[in-house]
């Protein structure tokens, strides 16, 4: 396998002690990542890959997705029109404004 072209990583709220706490993990984070999975499919991005995280310290802006290596870092992203808006904005080598954290 190829180094990725870019990592999307999704806030799963675990912590070093194994439970999950904090907000991504309630409002359902890990269910994103399959719909991610299919839509980089059907787009052919194969340079793209997606994992799980431990908690990424942004509960109060969860779910949280991480993009590298450019470093986006999206909050608040709960449906898959916002995941479609963000990987439409990768595709095009820009970040999505409208969810990125400041």
């Amino acid at each position: 396998m190829d180094k990725p072209k870019h990592h999307i990583l999704v806030c799963a709220s675990f912590r070093a002690q194994g439970t999950p706490q904090g907000i991504c993990h309630k409002k359902e984070s890990l269910s994103l990542i399959p719909y991610i999975e299919s839509e980089l499919s059907d787009r052919g991005m194969t340079d793209v890959t997606v994992s799980a995280t431990g908690c990424l310290n942004l509960c109060e802006k969860g779910p949280v997705l991480v993009v590298y290596p450019e470093s986006f870092w999206y909050g608040e992203i709960d449906s898959e029109g916002k995941i479609d808006d963000i990987l439409d904005a990768l595709e095009e080598g820009e970040s999505c404004e409208d969810h990125l954290i400041n």
